[in-house]
């Protein structure tokens, strides 16, 4: 028999901590590290974030069956999911077409069920907009971009167009049962439903891992040689707990 001790303040406190730990990452919430400009503005480079991992449901540990699914995603939602041409990797890009919805993409204009996606100018430059480095768009400045305001659902969030980008069309896509149609909000520098494999063109349901929450730590740089960890010279205080839209 262990004592009371040996839970409080011997090995078994660590052993608690760990399974606490390890419960809370399996089930409610894991963080993740923007790697990538493809979300821009609403997420920039080395924003750290937390997922909301129950939101769609529970899977049994260390499987990938179900044990109980809650929610769908919703057209504007920003989630967090195993990508389909390479499941160990993770990708994070907005709902843009639920099962049933016919997605179609022609030079900056998004129509969802033939039906266009109004986007509209700001007259000011939201924050995040401000935060932006030209490293960060891949190339571009500034200047080369323009920053709208698009609304999906429940969800109103920023996007960026290339000026006097070339004509590109894309669908229309019909999305089929249990999938999800997604893009990235830096619509001309995202590698997403549009791009992939034809027969990867959508996100299975079973590929979720979660919905987008909060940005709980950014940067401007990190550590060399540990991407994860942020120079805490260049720490962008004013993202702390800004929620993802």
């Amino acid at each position: 028999m262990f004592n009371k001790k040996y839970w409080t303040e011997g090995v078994g406190s660590y052993a608690v901590a760990i399974l606490i730990a390890l419960t809370i990452r399996w089930a409610f919430m894991e963080a993740y590290v923007i790697p990538s400009g493809s979300m821009l503005p609403s997420l920039l480079v080395h924003d750290h974030i937390f997922v909301n991992k129950m939101v769609y449901g529970v899977r049994v540990p260390f499987t990938e069956k179900w044990l109980y699914k809650a929610g769908d995603p919703q057209r504007g939602e920003v989630i967090v999911f195993k990508y389909p041409e390479n499941e160990k990797i993770f990708y994070i890009k907005r709902v843009v077409g639920v099962p049933g919805d016919r997605v179609f993409y022609e030079d900056g204009k998004l129509y969802i069920n033939d039906k266009l996606v109004e986007k509209k100018e700001p007259n000011e430059l939201k924050e995040e907009f401000n935060w932006l480095r030209d490293k960060d768009l891949m190339s571009l400045t500034k200047s080369d971009v323009v920053h709208w305001e698009e609304q999906l659902g429940e969800q109103k969030y920023s996007t960026l167009l290339v000026k006097d980008s070339p004509s590109r069309t894309f669908g229309p896509y019909q999305v089929p049962q249990d999938s999800y149609f997604v893009m990235g909000d830096n619509r001309d520098n995202s590698k997403d439903s549009r791009l992939w494999s034809p027969d990867k063109t959508f996100v299975p349901r079973d590929n979720l891992i979660g919905r987008a929450m909060f940005v709980w730590l950014s940067c401007d740089e990190t550590i060399p040689g540990i991407s994860f960890l942020c120079n805490p010279l260049t720490i962008r205080g004013k993202r702390f707990f800004h929620n993802v839209h």
